[in-house]
This record gives structure tokens, sequence and C-alpha cells, in this order.
């Protein structure tokens, strides 16, 4: 969440915090993948949503 509550835009939404178990555990279910692979991913990849999105189909074809 957004410490500056008067700051509304959608910046946060093109990245995946992988620091916060929620966020990783949100990504893992939607990618039907562990959370240690979403956590492995989230450390190789970083945290854009798109290039984590295209890693996690990549990883889940294998």
């Amino acid at each position: 969440m957004a410490d500056n509550k008067s700051k509304r835009d959608g910046a946060d939404r093109s990245r995946v915090a992988g620091g916060e178990g929620y966020e990783v555990s949100y990504f893992a279910r939607k990618h039907g993948i562990t959370s240690d692979q979403a956590r492995d991913i989230i450390r190789k990849v970083g945290n854009d949503r798109g290039k984590l999105n295209a890693a996690a189909e990549k990883l889940k074809g294998k």
C-alpha cells in the first residue's frame, strides 16, 4: 500500500513486491506455481509484472 494516500496512480500495478508474502502468494496461485518458484522468478527477473508473467508461463510450460 502506498504511504502517501494522496498519490493515487497505477504505477505500483506494474510491479510485484517480492518482499510481501501476499503478493508472492497471489502471483504463485495465479500461475499455478509454488511460492518458492515465484520467489526464484522474482529474484532472477526483477519485479516487472509483464516480465514475471512471461517467465512464469515459460516455467509452467516445462
